[in-house]
């Protein structure tokens, strides 16, 4: 809801793209996909920069433009941010990029499917032809969590397509994120250990448990960073499954998808963007912040420019953390 009710309210187009690209995923991804579009009140989106939300684990982009209780949802806190002159007029995007393993990592992968691409050659062009927005130069994203990380991983990879990027509690420093979360998974394999059958049952519950929204999540990860064509899903796992060891080449899989590795090769190219927003909660319930410190101090000591910035809180309903980032963005856009 506004917080000022006579707060000029922008227009939300919801559009469908059918997909070329995510075709043959093997997680079975829908390829008509959904792609809301704010366009700010008194603008029809010409000449105005794009901004591409990318969301977090277990959740679509759409979902960011649903009413919401005692609170704002994000058009309202763009329409808020945008009215007061915090900002200037921006279109975002909030494509739908969820999954059958419950989210995403914004990668190419040959079981998940070409996310990576699939924004920058399809949703993007599709957005900014229609409304005649966004352009070289003129286009960014940002994310939290699994978002955050898709954020800073196409910064990384791809800066002379995205000129700006905000990293909101992004997946960064994979030791200490994910290491521990194999053993709940093996558990969760030693009553189903065939993977195929465990995520179909998952759905065909009537109420999924909480904790095996986790487990899924590891899916997902594994289905993204180290497919393997012919798994169910194209999950596998880069431990053993009675003892819990690392298999070294299946891990350097995931390591070389960490932030903090990708940054060594890749992080010089970050100087071209227009604008880098890095924050992180200082008690993050997923260790987080310790990968965020460190990314930080890595491109600190490579002299990349970039706006970081710890608060206290956890990873929780942190949307509040847009009122900063976003005007970050769109003022070094605009």
């Amino acid at each position: 809801m506004h917080k000022d009710p006579s707060t000029p309210t922008g227009t939300v187009h919801r559009l469908t793209l059918d997909s070329e690209l995510l075709a043959g995923n093997l997680v079975g991804a829908p390829t008509r996909r959904r792609v809301n579009v704010y366009i700010p009140h008194g603008h029809d989106g010409r000449g105005l920069p794009l901004l591409v939300d990318i969301v977090g684990f277990t959740a679509g982009g759409p979902v960011h433009t649903n009413w919401k209780n005692f609170g704002e949802n994000l058009p309202e806190r763009l329409d808020r941010l945008i009215a007061s002159g915090a900002m200037p007029p921006v279109v975002v995007a909030f494509p739908d990029c969820f999954t059958k393993l419950g989210g995403n990592q914004y990668v190419n992968s040959v079981a998940m499917g070409r996310w990576d691409d699939f924004l920058r050659d399809e949703v993007v062009p599709f957005v900014e032809q229609r409304f005649d927005c966004g352009g070289n130069g003129r286009r960014g994203l940002f994310g939290k969590s699994s978002g955050g990380y898709g954020a800073m991983v196409h910064a990384l990879l791809h800066p002379d397509f995205w000129s700006a990027a905000a990293v909101h509690s992004g997946d960064m420093g994979f030791e200490l994120l994910y290491r521990h979360e194999f053993v709940p998974v093996l558990r969760a394999l030693a009553k189903q250990p065939d993977i195929g059958q465990w995520v179909d049952a998952f759905w065909a519950a009537m109420k999924p448990k909480d904790s095996d929204v986790h487990i899924l999540m590891m899916f997902a990860q594994a289905a993204s960073f180290d497919p393997d064509p012919a798994a169910p899903y194209g999950v596998r796992l880069p431990v053993t499954s009675d003892t819990c060891e690392l298999i070294p080449d299946r891990w350097a899989h995931w390591l070389a998808w960490d932030p903090l590795t990708l940054v060594e090769s890749h992080g010089p190219g970050l100087s071209a963007l227009k604008a880098l927003y890095i924050d992180c909660g200082n008690v993050d319930q997923y260790n987080l912040v310790y990968g965020a410190r460190r990314m930080h101090r890595r491109l600190d000591a490579m002299g990349v420019k970039h706006h970081y910035e710890e608060f206290d809180d956890d990873h929780t309903a942190v949307d509040y953390r847009m009122d900063i980032s976003l005007p970050v963005l769109v003022k070094a856009l605009s």
